[in-house]
């Protein structure tokens, strides 16, 4: 009989439950600041510290403080204002289209929205993102046209994907997003692959992999370090820790008494503990992994610290696992908010700008919706013809599904 005692297997705990108010204080926040900015060529072992610390730049005043705050023109500020509104814009108008049945299904970014936005501004055009589902905010922030989006989201005849991708899981290769797949985690090892490629035939686009806190779990996960590190592949590997996967707490998926940045430090990869609420850390960051990518010093892991506002899809119901008034109390705040008091405190901001915007996109997207759902939504069944189904599989169709649909007639 063993003096200690039979032994016992520890299964983590959220620090909150519904009807209880979230103890966030498991998080571990640095003031604003306060993280040191090492240089481009710093060694990995020698980001051990950043991966445990949580570079932040904008303070409670909305002031930029400390090395990582980045030179940033007043347009290209604007710019990032522009794309986190546009965002939450879309989400809430395509979430009341799922409601009324014109979607099937519809996933939200709330709350997350600086961290595409910013990220997506600090790559270069060519640049390839492979994203989850949460990252629509980098295909608005490139611009790409509304009508399309949501033609994907209704699966209907104008769909560029012809209906063959769930809702929300875009693909658009001139705008560098990669086609997302719901198998989670396998774009890391497939944007680690393309970087490979890209250096191998002396290119000098970099890719940009992401995942979630709970995908971390995934074997693929591992695997892409693993190869991302002996090969030196320029990519900039985004994990976002939004705090749930699903109903699953981020503890389970590793998360307790360590970090997700702290893996890569494990692997030999340069990692970062970055504030995802915050513009300026991420577009800070994400410039600082990219240069290292483009100068051939390898890739860097980046911990995204956020949290899902809203519900991880429209078929689940966090009220079930966490209290319902968390991201009221999230420390780290609402992105829009505090990227909005920064833009007042430089004086190039104001309410009534920022009132004029939110107008001005809510009049761009309801238009665009209004095109998007002439064309068919899931209400009236205007679809893909069912001749799409032969179409973009071989170069010359052969005979058997020739006749096939001949038979379907069209």
């Amino acid at each position: 009989m063993s003096q200690y005692g039979p032994l016992k297997l520890h299964v983590p705990e959220p620090t909150g439950r519904p009807g209880c108010k979230t103890d966030f204080s498991y998080l571990h926040l640095s003031p604003a600041g306060d993280v040191p900015k090492p240089p481009i060529d710093v060694a990995a072992v020698d980001t051990a510290d950043l991966a445990y610390r949580l570079v932040r730049v904008i303070d409670d005043e909305g002031h930029a403080q400390g090395p990582w705050a980045p030179q940033m023109d007043d347009d290209t500020l604007r710019a990032g204002m522009r794309a986190m509104l546009k965002t939450r814009i879309f989400d809430s108008r395509m979430l009341t289209a799922q409601r009324q049945k014109k979607i099937s299904f519809y996933m939200q970014s709330l709350g997350e929205e600086a961290i595409g936005s910013a990220h997506a501004l600090a790559l270069e055009q060519g640049d390839m993102c492979f994203p989850t589902y949460r990252q629509q905010s980098i295909l608005l922030t490139r611009n790409v046209s509304l009508v399309e989006m949501m033609c994907q989201l209704m699966s209907n005849e104008r769909d560029p994907l012809k209906g063959r991708q769930l809702p929300v899981m875009y693909s658009k290769r001139d705008a560098g997003f990669f086609s997302i797949s719901g198998n989670l985690a396998t774009q890391f090892i497939q944007a680690v692959g393309w970087a490979m490629a890209s250096a191998i035939k002396g290119d000098t686009r970099i890719a940009s992999a992401w995942i979630g806190d709970g995908a971390t779990a995934e074997a693929d996960f591992h695997t892409a370090l693993t190869f991302a590190h002996v090969y030196r592949a320029p990519v900039i590997l985004n994990v976002v820790n939004n705090q749930w996967a699903i109903s699953t707490f981020q503890a389970i998926a590793g998360g307790e008494g360590t970090t997700f940045a702290g893996r890569g430090v494990g692997n030999g990869i340069a990692s970062l503990r970055v504030d995802g609420n915050d513009f300026l850390a991420v577009y800070a960051a994400s410039q600082w992994a990219a240069e290292r990518a483009r100068r051939n010093l390898g890739p860097t892991l980046i911990e995204w610290v956020t949290y899902r506002a809203g519900p991880h899809s429209t078929s689940d119901d966090p009220t079930k696992y966490r209290p319902g008034d968390d991201w009221s109390h999230f420390p780290l705040g609402d992105p829009i908010g505090r990227f909005k008091k920064h833009l007042i405190s430089l004086g190039i901001w104001s309410d009534q700008q920022h009132d004029a915007l939110k107008a001005e996109l809510e009049a761009e997207i309801l238009a665009a919706q209004k095109e998007a759902e002439s064309f068919g939504t899931l209400v009236d069944g205007h679809v893909p013809s069912a001749a799409s189904i032969f179409e973009d599989v071989y170069e010359e169709m052969p005979d058997h599904l020739r006749r096939q649909r001949q038979e379907l007639g069209v």
